[in-house]
């Protein structure tokens, strides 16, 4: 039976307009969480080419019955809907879960559809200016794509909500021991407060335009460091976001003072040993360039 799809749906319409410009074969990384689901939902009403798939981590007691709900409401939805359990490495909860999660979504080979919404925009500029290094999404990186970039948490959750969709809350989104989780429910709500009104736009639009300006420098620069000299000649800000694009490009998330150091390689060489980053690899410098070595 074909869902139904209510005439009058404003905040799910929003989302059904951002979801418009792309098209599958595609897969949607599915948590049950509004956000995801109002994704599946709006590809579903668009006829989009797409699968839901439903990553269970196993991080939490009843997360297997949490992801079969996810993918049976997927499906009531008129969707396919896979659950692919995964292994979470020890180390940092959320950057080896988010990495076991990537790696099984790219297992379809086709595009994955990932709901991150303005919202979380906000979140990552802010986090990344913690560290050093304000950052920002793009709608399309590489085969991960954002239809909902331009769509805010409130109308993911009235879309649920007009849909009579039952949505999952993740009992972690809430605990402030995760730096996100703070800055969404601390930080961003003080500086709304602070200017008078919602932060989240001009928050979001700033790391838009980070995020553009990233990706510019990062389609020019070269997928390896060759030349520390010609490096050193660029301007600084030039210099930085190419460091920063082939660190990326390597798979390391380097903070400000990595990147500091990793600079220092190219401007100011005096035999340094290298840069210690991420997961047992050190950067250095050999033949006039920068290189990823094992530790």
């Amino acid at each position: 039976m074909e869902p139904f799809w209510p005439r009058r749906s404003p905040h799910f319409l929003d989302c059904r307009r951002a979801v418009r410009p792309f098209d599958g074969p595609a897969v949607i990384g599915l948590s049950g969480g509004a956000d995801s689901l109002a994704l599946v939902a709006a590809a579903a009403a668009e006829s989009k080419d797409v699968e839901a798939v439903v990553i269970d981590h196993g991080l939490q007691d009843g997360s297997a019955e949490v992801a079969q709900r996810a993918a049976a409401a997927a499906r009531a939805l008129g969707v396919p809907a896979t659950v692919v359990a995964v292994e979470v490495a020890a180390g940092n909860l959320e950057a080896e879960a988010r990495r076991a999660r990537y790696a099984a979504l790219r297992e379809f080979g086709v595009d994955v559809w990932v709901a991150h919404t303005a919202d979380d925009q906000a979140e990552t500029f802010l986090l990344g200016a913690l560290r050093g290094n304000p950052s920002g999404m793009t709608a399309r990186s590489g085969d991960i794509v954002r239809p909902f970039l331009s769509v805010r948490r409130r109308d993911t959750v009235g879309a649920c909500e007009e849909l009579g969709l039952t949505w999952w809350d993740d009992p972690m989104n809430e605990d402030s021991a995760f730096r996100r989780v703070a800055v969404r429910t601390q930080v961003i709500p003080l500086l709304s407060d602070l200017v008078g009104g919602d932060c989240v736009p001009a928050l979001a639009h700033t790391a838009d335009r980070v995020a553009g300006g990233n990706e510019l420098v990062g389609a020019l620069a070269t997928t390896e460091i060759a030349s520390c000299a010609e490096l050193a000649a660029q301007p600084a800000v030039v210099r930085r976001t190419r460091i920063h694009a082939w660190l990326q490009g390597e798979g390391i998330n380097a903070n400000r003072g990595q990147l500091d150091a990793i600079e220092h390689l190219v401007t100011n060489w005096r035999g340094q040993v290298g840069v210690d980053v991420a997961r047992g690899k050190r950067v250095v410098r050999q033949g006039g360039g920068l290189c990823v070595v094992r530790r």
